[in-house]
């Protein structure tokens, strides 16, 4: 089960889910987004430029370095969408709002690679989202 992102989210071991060993869709999982550090996705000056008019939006410095913003345990550019299938049943699906513009390290984190199984084995057990306040 995923459970989907919403305002008021505070991960910790409450709340446990049973994520998928390797993520089918990247749209039903959304674990590499999900962090309770604040400096979790780093922005480098070449991610920044690439954020154009959103950079101080999605990411903010703390001391010299800049990282995505997170919120509610997860990335603040992650938004869940409520999908509906063709038999009527709806779950959540996660997008990067930032998606064409993310930064590097993102791009770089393979859907099914070692990095994603990482991920997954690292944060098994953990929310892969956020619960309803």
């Amino acid at each position: 089960m995923i459970l989907p992102v919403s305002a008021g989210f505070l991960p910790d071991r409450r709340h446990r889910v049973n994520i998928p060993s390797t993520p089918a869709d990247c749209l039903r999982c959304g674990v590499c987004c999900v962090s309770g550090l604040d400096t979790y996705v780093r922005v480098t000056g070449d991610d920044w430029t690439r954020l154009g008019a959103d950079a101080e939006r999605l990411a903010h410095f703390i001391g010299h370095r800049a990282w995505m913003r997170m919120r509610d345990g997860h990335c603040i550019a992650l938004l869940p969408r409520p999908v509906t299938d063709t038999e009527g049943r709806t779950h959540t699906e996660y997008f990067c709002t930032a998606y064409e513009r993310r930064p590097q390290i993102c791009r770089d984190l393979a859907r099914g690679s070692p990095q994603c199984e990482g991920e997954l084995a690292a944060k098994a057990g953990r929310p892969s989202a956020a619960t309803p306040a």
